[in-house]
């Protein structure tokens, strides 16, 4: 099984899912032995006596361990378990790496271990049992992976059909290499890269009517929603979904840090995006909508009203010295920073409100 995993990936070019040995496990540490004579090419990164050493530390952190002391605690974590056969390695087909890392609950104590007490031990667990979707993965990149860090969430679905061009690198985080990648890949293998115990799944299609239901609840329903996305009938459609099955969407949208939470979960009656959705019945005539089209549905969703200067020109130039509305990378980033801050809080309960909300830097910092 582990051996057919392994030729499947090699396959597959936009795989995003690493291969897991468990040298505990008969046959996994053979098909490992075997992938790497198969491929010299393959790098392999095997640091884990440097994990041991640090888990060992964060387990007496009273005071510093002395060498001697911090050599006695590996050895009574490896409990006469060979280095080489203890924890997991982790392949990854994409970048042709081999890793050896600790098992999955140490990787997790250790991976958060300077999250204590921000984030106590037990809302780690309890944000380890939550799937969290996100559709849009230009901003919502720095989103999934702000959550990714913290490990905001045990499950993350991954929504977009677009692919990464030259002209997105100035607010995504990526390399040039990487140009035609299909963006949710791109997240989802900078994720495992981070922490491969994270399960997630992938819609390259982006959402359409045909696969929502699956996004929203298969494998169980989403605890949020992040919405993320340039298109106006997903934005509606997503959020009447999310409305019916009580479902809590946040959203940022890039310009003054301006942020929407709302609360379906604790209002099932609470209108669409604060009643600023327009009652359109048939969503099918807003796909293929130019920026142009676009813009007098979505100012009021947007706030347009209440835009910075520079975005409500901009607005004014689409089709004219511009094609799209422009984003920043310092507002994707703060964008991927409230969000996450935003959905932890809400999973533990500790926000409850809906709203639109600011933080917009030219009104604080003057």
């Amino acid at each position: 099984m582990i051996q057919e995993r392994v030729e499947q990936t090699r396959h597959e070019q936009w795989t995003h899912q690493p291969v897991f040995f468990d040298p505990a496990k008969p046959g996994d540490k053979d098909a490992m032995l075997a992938l790497v004579r198969q491929d010299p090419q393959i790098k392999v990164y095997d640091e884990l006596l440097g994990q041991l050493r640090e888990l060992a530390k964060i387990q007496h952190p009273a005071r510093p361990l002395t060498p001697a002391e911090s050599d006695a605690a590996i050895a009574r974590l490896l409990d006469g378990t060979a280095p080489e056969d203890y924890g997991r390695w982790v392949y990854y087909p994409w970048a042709g790496k081999l890793v050896h890392i600790l098992g999955k609950e140490a990787f997790i104590a250790l991976r958060t271990a300077r999250n204590m007490h921000k984030i106590k031990a037990e809302e780690r667990e309890q944000l380890g049992s939550k799937k969290i979707g996100i559709i849009g993965l230009s901003v919502g990149q720095a989103i999934a992976v702000t959550m990714a860090m913290e490990r905001i969430g045990g499950e993350l679905r991954l929504a977009d059909f677009d692919t990464v061009e030259l002209s997105n690198m100035n607010r995504l985080r990526t390399s040039l290499f990487n140009l035609g990648m299909p963006k949710v890949i791109l997240a989802a293998r900078e994720i495992a890269e981070l922490d491969p115990y994270l399960e997630v799944k992938v819609f390259t299609d982006g959402i359409t009517e045909g696969n929502i239901d699956a996004f929203l609840t298969e494998g169980g329903k989403l605890d949020i929603l992040v919405e993320e996305c340039d298109g106006v009938d997903v934005k509606i459609l997503s959020r009447k979904r999310a409305k019916a099955l009580q479902i809590p969407v946040v959203m940022d949208t890039n310009d003054r840090g301006m942020l929407d939470i709302e609360r379906y979960d604790l209002h099932p009656d609470y209108p669409l995006l604060h009643g600023l959705i327009p009652d359109i019945a048939d969503l099918s005539t807003l796909k293929h909508l130019t920026n142009e089209e676009k813009i007098p549905i979505l100012g009021p969703m947007a706030g347009i009203a209440h835009m910075s200067p520079r975005m409500k020109y901009s607005l004014g130039e689409v089709g004219k010295s511009i094609t799209t509305w422009p984003q920043l990378a310092s507002s994707v980033m703060l964008g991927g920073a409230m969000v996450a801050d935003t959905c932890r809080r809400i999973l533990l309960g500790d926000l409850r409100s809906s709203g639109r909300y600011y933080v917009d830097f030219d009104e604080l910092i003057q």
